[in-house]
C-alpha cells in the first residue's frame, strides 16, 4: 500500500501524458535515431536529478536549518501556485524554448519538464511520508512510464487527440493542486504539534 500510495503523487507531479505535446513540439524534425537519443539523455537526466534529491535532499535541508514541515509548507504553496499557473488557458510551461539544441534531453525536458521542482519536492515529502523505499521504487516506476510514453508519443496523440492531451493534464494539475493544499496543511499541523 505505501507503494501506490508513493507512486500517485508522483505520478501526478510527473505529468507523463502531459507532457507528450511538449516533447513533440521539441523534436520536431529530428531523426528517429536522434529522438532516440534524446529520450535517453532526458529521462537518464530526469532520474538521476530526482533520486540524488531523494537521498541527500533532506540531508541538505537539515544542514541549512530547514525543518521538514516548513518545506512541507513551502513546497505546497509552491506545487499549488505551479498548478494554477499551468491551469490558466493564457499560461503554459513558459520556460521551454522551441530551439533544437544537442543538449535537449538534458534541458529543458530531462529538467525541469520532467523532473522541476514539483517532482522534487513531492519525492521529498514521500519519503518523509512512507519511507525511502517506496519512494524510490514509485519513482523508477514513473520514469519508466515517462520513457515508454515518450518512445510511443505519437500512439497516445492518435489515441487521445491533442484535446485529448489537454484534458488529461488539466486534470493532472487540478490533482496537483489538491496534494499541495494537502501538503501545507500537514505542514501547519507538523508545526503546531511541534509547539
Amino acid at each position: 500500500m505505501p507503494y501506490i500510495l508513493a507512486f500517485i503523487p508522483i505520478f501526478v507531479a510527473v505529468d507523463a501524458i502531459g507532457n507528450i505535446p511538449i516533447f513533440i513540439s521539441l523534436v520536431e524534425g529530428t531523426t528517429k535515431k536522434q529522438r532516440g537519443r534524446i529520450i535517453r539523455d532526458s529521462v537518464t537526466t530526469a532520474t538521476v536529478v530526482a533520486l540524488l534529491f531523494t537521498f541527500v535532499g533532506k540531508w541538505i535541508l537539515r544542514f541549512i536549518g530547514i525543518e521538514i514541515a516548513d518545506f512541507q509548507i513551502a513546497g505546497g504553496a509552491l506545487l499549488f501556485f505551479i498548478s494554477v499557473r499551468l491551469l490558466l488557458p493564457t499560461t503554459s510551461k513558459g520556460f521551454l524554448s522551441p530551439n533544437h539544441q544537442r543538449d535537449i534531453g538534458v534541458f529543458p525536458l530531462g529538467t525541469p519538464l520532467i523532473t522541476g521542482p514539483a517532482v522534487l519536492t513531492t519525492t521529498l515529502m514521500m519519503v518523509d511520508t512512507f519511507g525511502l523505499a517506496a519512494t524510490f521504487v514509485a519513482l523508477l516506476i514513473n520514469m519508466i512510464i515517462v520513457w515508454v510514453t515518450l518512445v510511443r508519443s505519437d500512439f497516445f496523440i492518435k489515441i487521445l487527440g491533442e484535446g485529448g492531451l489537454r484534458a488529461v493534464s488539466k486534470i493532472m494539475y487540478i490533482l496537483l493542486a489538491a496534494i499541495g493544499v494537502m501538503m501545507v496543511k500537514r505542514g501547519v499541523f507538523g508545526i503546531i504539534q511541534g509547539n
